[in-house]
C-alpha cells in the first residue's frame, strides 16, 4: 500500500508517548501510523512509504540505529528524526553518522515537536519545487556536484553522504564565498532554527569535512568563519588549492 503525502511513521514503545505525539500530529493534519518495535517498524515502513519517520533510539527486538541503518541502505532521502532518552552526545552523533536527520532529546516539548514536523515538511516542498532549477552538475578541482541525481564525487570516487550533509553541501556550493551564520544553516536546511542547536550544524559541518576534505583540520572546501559561521571557498580559492 502507497500512503498519501504527508505521512509519518512514529516508532515509539511508550504508549502514552506515542497517544499523545499522535493526537497532536493528527490535529496538524497528518497522516499518523505507529509501530511499537524495531521489526514492526521495517515491516510498516515497507508497506507505507511514510513522508517522515519519528524514531526512537531505544526499542524493543531492533534498536532505532538498527533500524535508521537499513532503511537508510535503501532511501537516503525520507527525513528522520531521532528521539533519545539519553543525553550522551556519542548517541546522537552515531545517530546522525547511520543517516538521521536530527535528533530531539526527551523529555521535550510537544509542540516543539510538532513546529519540527511542520518545518521538515516545508523544507521538503521548497526542495521539490528547486529541483528543476538546478544545475547539472557543480565543479570544484576534483570535487563534484550532481544536484539532480544527488550524487557527490570525489577524484571520481562516490561519496556517501546522508542526506543534509548533502542539503548542506548543495547550499554551500551553490553560493561559493557566501558565508552562513549556523542559525541561517538551521533555517535554509532543516527549515528551523531554535536556540542551542547550533551544534547540529557543527556536527553535520565536522562529518562532510572528513568527506570531501584531504585534511579535514585545514579545509579546501568548508571553511570556517571566526564569529559568524561556515562558508564555501569561491572559485579562486579552490584553484589556488588544487
Amino acid at each position: 500500500m502507497q500512503e498519501s503525502a504527508n505521512s509519518i511513521l512514529i516508532v515509539e514503545d511508550d504508549r502514552d508517548l506515542v497517544k499523545l505525539i499522535k493526537i497532536n500530529l493528527q490535529d496538524a493534519g497528518y497522516n499518523v501510523h505507529t509501530a511499537g518495535d524495531g521489526l514492526e517498524a521495517l515491516k510498516l515502513y515497507e508497506e507505507l512509504d511514510p513522508s517522515l519517520l519519528i524514531l526512537d533510539i531505544m526499542l524493543p527486538k531492533l534498536d532505532g540505529f538498527e533500524v535508521c541503518r537499513r532503511i537508510r541502505q535503501e532511501n537516503r532521502r525520507v527525513p528522520i528524526l531521532m528521539l533519545t532518552a539519553k543525553a550522551e552526545e556519542v548517541d546522537k552523533i552515531l545517530g546522525l553518522e547511520l543517516g538521521a536527520d536530527d535528533y530531539m532529546t526527551k523529555p521535550f516539548s510537544i509542540r516543539e515537536l510538532t513546529a519540527r514536523v511542520k518545518a521538515i515538511f516545508r523544507r521538503i516542498k521548497v526542495d521539490q519545487e528547486n529541483e528543476g532549477n538546478l544545475p547539472r552538475e557543480l565543479v570544484f578541482n576534483d570535487l563534484k556536484i550532481y544536484p539532480k541525481k544527488r550524487k557527490v564525487t570525489l577524484s571520481d570516487s562516490t561519496v556517501e553522504l546522508t542526506s543534509k550533509e548533502y542539503d548542506l553541501l548543495l547550499l554551500f556550493s551553490s553560493n561559493p564565498g557566501k558565508a552562513y551564520s549556523r542559525e541561517q544553516l538551521l533555517n535554509q536546511v532543516w527549515g528551523y532554527s531554535y536556540e542551542g542547536y547550533s551544534h547540529t550544524v557543527n556536527s553535520h559541518i565536522n562529518r562532510l569535512r572528513s568527506k570531501i576534505e584531504d585534511d579535514p583540520s585545514n579545509p579546501q572546501f568548508i571553511k570556517t568563519v571566526w564569529g559568524v559561521g561556515y562558508r564555501f571557498a569561491d572559485l579562486e580559492e579552490a584553484e589556488n588549492h588544487a
